[in-house]
């Protein structure tokens, strides 16, 4: 990549609605960073993350509506990176214009809405040079990164099947889209998919090493009955309010079934319109073991087995919290000795870590464009699975066939291919 290393990294901020402002205070909060422009669709939003670099006792950054301009206005000089926490539908052609405008780019998560779309990511990032970074956070969670430490050591054996969802109840924000200008509501009335893969995608595909000598190849989609969204809006917006009896099209529950090309079997469940508990659902399962998020525990051989005198056990489970002293990643030891920091238990800032520095220091993201492609992409799959009977459909290789390569990575604090240590954080 062209960037060469700057000692305070100017960044344009685009997305001041929901998700946007968490992240920018954390921006904020970092030595090595430069808020210089910030924009959205909205001007109060716009003129709101002004007002948060301004509490913070910050330069005011520039402010604008229109992203094109403020990158045909900033790009000389006033640039080195955009971030754009925005709508799912806006993804794509932001970081688009960011690359070529000579930008990198870290975008939000959320599915994408066309093959056309991922290839564009692919083509214009190889094109310009350009890194374009999917801010996926849950792949820093400390359950997650334990599991990659583990994985890497071969404590699960051979890998065989894993398992992940977004099963999060948001009626209210999915029905409040209108009065909160949210993006989700538009989704869950037009389309009919996993909407949202990529928190327990995203790890997953780090265990399973997609797109470096692995990756998926084909799915399947199905999903059930639309009812959910109805009863809470008749229930807490009345009998008589249009979304009681709108015929939503997005189902209650998706469920998506993955094969890969090394032989294992990844299960997506998207679970937004019931009233449930929040879990991302993780399970990993290999020839040695077990891991299973809901439970809090894992059944692994050499180490349950340690908690009944010796011999192996299959129905021993060994807490989460009796593996952080031997198994916690050392990226988690670095980040609670230095104080745990950021919204989502700390993923926020370690994922923004990664892109600051990454673009900083001249190296590649360790989620890059083929990554960004391949996890969003499967919302748009999985629709088309849906739509044609809950039919298979193939997945792209947005690699043209690197993925039986070496591809390269750079090694460091935020690395997910192998475990490394850290730096100071």
């Amino acid at each position: 990549m062209a960037t060469s290393k700057v000692p305070k990294l100017k960044i344009g901020f685009i997305g001041g609605g929901h998700r946007g402002p968490g992240l920018y205070e954390l921006l904020l909060e970092m030595p090595d960073v430069e808020i210089t422009a910030v924009c959205d669709l909205y001007e109060d939003r716009a003129k709101g993350l002004v007002e948060l670099s301004k509490k913070a006792k910050k330069k005011a950054p520039k402010c604008y509506t229109d992203y094109l301009q403020l990158l045909d206005e900033n790009v000389e000089e006033n640039l080195d990176a955009i971030i754009a926490p925005t709508a799912w539908e806006s993804h794509v052609q932001i970081a688009v214009a960011a690359m070529e405008h000579g930008l990198p780019v870290a975008i939000e998560v959320g599915g994408a809405y066309s093959l056309d779309d991922c290839w564009q990511l692919v083509r214009v990032s190889e094109a310009t040079g350009m890194p374009c970074m999917l801010l996926e956070n849950c792949c820093y969670g400390r359950e997650e990164l334990l599991i990659l430490k583990m994985v890497r050591e071969k404590l699960f054996g051979e890998v065989v099947h894993c398992q992940g969802g977004y099963h999060h109840d948001l009626r209210e924000e999915i029905c409040m889209g209108e009065e909160n200008r949210h993006y989700r509501l538009r989704n869950f009335k037009t389309r009919n998919g996993e909407l949202y893969p990529t928190h327990e995608l995203g790890p997953i595909c780090k265990w399973l090493n997609i797109n470096r000598g692995n990756r998926m190849l084909s799915l399947t989609a199905t999903a059930s009955k639309a009812v959910g969204l109805n009863a809470w809006a008749k229930a807490h917006r009345g009998e008589n309010d249009p979304l009681a009896t709108f015929k939503f099209n997005e189902g209650d529950i998706v469920t998506t079934v993955i094969k890969c090309a090394n032989g294992e079997t990844i299960v997506l469940t998207h679970d937004c319109s019931l009233h449930r508990p929040y879990s991302r659902g993780l399970v990993i399962q290999g020839t040695k073991g077990i891991y299973i998020d809901d439970r809090r525990a894992m059944s692994v051989e050499g180490i349950s087995e340690q908690r009944e005198a010796g011999h192996w056990d299959p129905d021993t489970w060994t807490p989460i919290d009796d593996l952080w002293e031997k198994h916690e990643h050392p990226l988690w030891k670095k980040f609670q000795d230095a104080g745990v920091k950021g919204g989502h238990g700390g993923m926020d800032f370690l994922v923004l870590r990664a892109f600051v520095e990454a673009i900083r220091d001249g190296k590649l993201p360790p989620i890059d464009v083929y990554d960004t492609a391949a996890w969003k992409y499967i919302t748009q799959l999985s629709e088309a699975s849906i739509a044609q009977g809950y039919a298979p459909v193939s997945i792209p290789d947005f690699t043209n066939g690197q993925w039986v390569l070496d591809r390269p990575y750079d090694k460091g604090t935020y690395c997910l291919e192998e475990v490394c240590e850290p730096n100071e954080l």
